[in-house]
């Protein structure tokens, strides 16, 4: 409705006392779920898409890029893992999950898995491991594991 000074303002409040940074302008889909919400980070021009999970201390954030169009866009059902960081106008594609402590730079495609920092795709750049859960709703962490690991929880 074009009211800036109160978007802004009501920004300023919830960041004090909820620590979340939620720009005004970001764009946030349907059923998205922020769990715990304490740390998160979203930038302006972020798009979150529908049915996403987001953790505690997450970052949607920009590059240092002075103006445009600078922060991530989060297809539909993706997975954030706490702690992880995604910087810059990259685009995380539909089901896909982000491990925990990522520091995601680069686009991640559909129904695949990101981990590390720099984050590496499960599988190998040119033949990504696909799922064919949603894991926004899931809220499946680990069975990738299997694939890579010897790890046994």
């Amino acid at each position: 409705q074009a009211r800036r000074p109160l978007a802004l303002a009501l920004h300023s409040r919830v960041a004090d006392v909820f620590a979340v940074d939620i720009h005004p302008a970001a764009r946030i889909g349907k059923g998205v779920l922020f769990d715990h919400a304490t740390g998160v980070v979203v930038g302006e021009t972020a798009v979150i898409g529908n049915n996403v999970s987001i953790l505690h201390h997450v970052t949607l954030g920009g590059t240092g890029k002075v103006g445009g169009d600078r922060h991530p866009k989060i297809g539909d059902g993706v997975l954030i893992g706490a702690g992880a960081t995604i910087l810059g106008n990259v685009k995380i594609g539909e089901g896909a999950k982000i491990g925990a402590g990522s520091v995601v730079l680069i686009d991640v495609p559909p129904r695949t898995t990101a981990v590390g920092n720099p984050a590496r795709l499960v599988g190998g750049k040119e033949k990504p491991s696909k799922h064919e859960d949603v894991p926004g709703e899931s809220m499946d962490h680990t069975s990738f594991i299997s694939e890579w690991s010897d790890y046994i929880i």
